[in-house]
């Protein structure tokens, strides 16, 4: 598995480099898993966090990086400590002795064969809970497929429609028609959404989409996609959490916060056109479903 490290073609960029041998892409990632971050979060989509909290792994470096990332001191900047898939796999058993609902992989595309491997000895040790692929959105194919089997519930961003924005916030060209194989592939995967009584998800996909200063009308056609291809098989997360950064400044158009009209436009359109698994947020990390009732059935 750890063999395809040494022609690194997991992301889009498709860097051809040999991580195993110390080389380094455009993400930057050794062959060493890397991570800033593994703890309980309870700040996800409530059908992942509930009580006790998702089992968050953040890992360091990203295959994005986009300019106003929140996270960019672990994205791009590599915040974080390199660990062996053995210590990796231990993580996932402690988070679960934690009581986590969820493993939950935080920008995992560029570790994927590290990650399958410590997925396979952690169960071997008795992990069982689900499994979270928390992604850009920026993924191949082929990297997905080495997946399968692997992931319960699929968490991709659908960040922009417009190929302008892709390259000019995340330098990634054709990011949209990346991110739309991507999902489908996810969906295939996923196949039917599953909550336990609780409402707890135990399979499924959840699209999230944040919403940027600015960008309203391709937030529409982020919205209008996702439902005109996928109905409402799966989830819909629709984010209103920007924050401008001060690294960003030379980005007039995105040095502001998202018009809170905007974003009460976009939840209005969702359901408009018949959006009935979805999610918005109400302050700065509160998340609820689009119908009150919602019971995760």
């Amino acid at each position: 598995m750890l063999e395809v490290l040494k022609t690194c073609h997991l992301c889009p960029r498709k860097c051809g480099v040999d991580r195993l041998k110390g080389e380094l892409g455009y993400c930057n990632a050794g062959g060493q898993v890397k991570i800033a971050r593994a703890a309980l979060h309870y700040w996800e989509e409530p059908c992942l966090s509930g009580e006790n909290g998702s089992g968050t792994v953040f890992f360091s470096h990203c295959t994005l990086k986009c300019i106003f990332c929140q996270n960019h001191q672990i994205s791009t900047k590599g915040m974080g400590k390199e660990i062996s898939i053995e210590e990796l796999a231990q993580i996932f058993l402690r988070l679960q002795q934690e009581g986590a609902h969820n493993i939950n992989l935080v920008t995992p595309a560029h570790y994927v064969p590290q990650i399958i491997e410590a997925l396979k000895l952690a169960k071997f040790k008795g992990l069982n809970l689900p499994i979270v692929y928390n992604s850009s959105g920026y993924e191949t194919l082929e990297t997905l497929q080495m997946l399968e089997g692997y992931i319960d519930v699929y968490l991709p961003d659908f960040k922009y429609f417009k190929e302008a924005y892709a390259t000019r916030y995340s330098n990634a060209p054709c990011y949209a028609e990346y991110a739309k194989a991507a999902i489908k592939e996810m969906v295939r995967q996923a196949g039917e959404t599953i909550f336990t009584e609780g409402g707890m998800m135990q399979r499924g996909v959840i699209v999230r989409h944040l919403m940027l200063p600015g960008l309203l009308f391709d937030s529409k056609k982020v919205v209008k996609y996702i439902h005109e291809t996928y109905d409402n098989r799966i989830y819909i997360s629709i984010m209103n959490q920007y924050t401008p950064l001060s690294i960003i400044k030379e980005h007039l158009e995105l040095n502001r916060v998202v018009n809170p009209k905007h974003y009460d436009f976009i939840i209005d359109y969702a359901l408009e056109i018949g959006i009935e698994n979805g999610f918005f947020q109400e302050g700065e990390t509160a998340s609820e479903s689009f119908i009150p009732e919602f019971s995760g059935q």
